[in-house]
């Protein structure tokens, strides 16, 4: 739980990133938070420590990482995971059940429709796929025994938009919780519990890692009896980060700011290209007036991101001609990296919801776009749309 200084002290956002939960330490004097590589602590006698017996229940880098999360995202409880989906685990186990229900996104993350339809589904936890920007049908889908909605926005792949304050009234108006997914958009440019959510997950292996070499999850929440319920629950299940992890994601979220502000750029100008390409048949980016969800994005998000997604005129076949025919946007899952990704979510990252009501278009590529030179990027994609057929 944090109770940090810096937290409570009305800093800005990169001042918090680089300082939440990381203050010198008290020994050495060192800037840094060191890597606390150890699985146990010593007891001056049974009982009596110095904070921390045991890794998986504590340790103090995972714990810098915790802090430096919950100020980020305004909360009062950060926990830390070994994925996003442990994450998303944990915080369903706790607060739903055998005979629970969850409304989820008709076009949700392949891994967590995964997790509620082949996972909870058998533990006794339904689950109802809905456009989360239609309100109406939203409150439809709610149950007497309905626990959470579960938001993502931007939605991955199609960056669909939903509005927080809205579905968090209808949530609480069921006496349910929001949960939202707020990977795409990172806390610099979104922040859902000021918005009315109850936890903010992430998935720390993309933009708040940011550089492609960690795999992580986070929970944060305001309500302090909840997030209780949480710390007990990520001991007791186990899935935690190690030491290192933990030092990568904070190393990362102390570049948040500024890398945001470059892939919200460069995705601009990548989106620009493909709408005047004959080659592409739909650009979905929220940034785009004409997107659905760009009011509702415009309002809660302080910029768009760096996530764009585009349908190819060509078809399928067009669509993996032009993610085998870049060279500056690497073929690759994940995303939030430094580097630009390109893939097909139809058979890669949304494998998993192939021949179900969240299946993604067949036609359909996505980017991550980097922190690259512009132009690099944007001659990269010129020449892999020369090719599509």
């Amino acid at each position: 739980m944090s109770n940090d200084p810096w937290a409570e002290g009305g800093y800005g956002f990169e001042t918090l990133a680089i300082h939440a939960g990381q203050d010198p330490d008290p020994t050495t004097g060192a800037v840094v938070v060191p890597i606390y590589q150890t699985s146990t602590y010593v007891q001056s006698e049974v009982g009596e420590h110095k904070g921390y017996e045991y890794s998986r229940s504590g340790n103090p880098t995972r714990t810098a990482l915790e802090t430096c999360l919950a100020a980020l995202e305004g909360g009062r409880t950060g926990l830390a995971f070994a994925s996003g989906l442990a994450a998303e685990d944990c915080l369903l186990r706790t607060v739903t059940g055998p005979g629970g229900h969850v409304v989820i996104p008709d076009d949700a993350y392949g891994g967590t429709y995964r997790l509620f339809a082949k996972v909870l589904e058998r533990w006794g936890v339904a689950h109802t796929p809905v456009a989360l920007s239609d309100r109406d049908a939203v409150r439809a889908a709610m149950r007497p025994e309905t626990s959470l909605i579960w938001c993502e926005t931007p939605t991955n792949p199609l960056l669909g938009i939903a509005d927080i304050a809205g579905l968090a009234a209808i949530a609480h108006e069921g006496g349910a919780r929001l949960v939202v997914d707020n990977t795409f958009a990172s806390p610099y440019l979104q922040q859902p519990l000021a918005l009315g959510a109850d936890v903010v997950v992430h998935s720390t292996t993309k933009y708040l890692g940011g550089h492609s070499d960690v795999v992580g999850g986070a929970l944060v929440t305001g309500d302090v009896a909840l997030g209780e319920e949480l710390a007990y629950h990520q001991n007791a299940m186990g899935g935690v980060p190690g030491a290192f992890d933990s030092w990568l994601v904070m190393r990362g979220a102390k570049t948040l700011g500024v890398r945001m502000d470059r892939h919200c750029a460069n995705a601009a100008r990548v989106v620009d290209l493909l709408l005047g390409h004959s080659g592409v048949a739909q650009v979905l980016y929220p940034g785009l007036p004409d997107h659905p969800g760009h009011e509702v994005a415009a309002k809660q998000m302080s910029g768009f991101g760096g996530m764009v997604s585009f349908r190819l005129a060509g078809g399928e076949a067009a669509a993996l001609a032009v993610c085998k025919a870049t060279r500056v946007f690497t073929l690759g899952e994940s995303l939030g990296g430094v580097e630009s990704l390109i893939e097909h979510p139809g058979r890669m990252t949304h494998a998993s919801v192939a021949g179900s009501q969240l299946e993604v278009p067949s036609d359909l590529v996505r980017l991550s776009v980097g922190i690259e030179t512009a132009d690099d990027l944007l001659a990269d994609l010129d020449r892999a749309l020369a090719v599509t057929p």
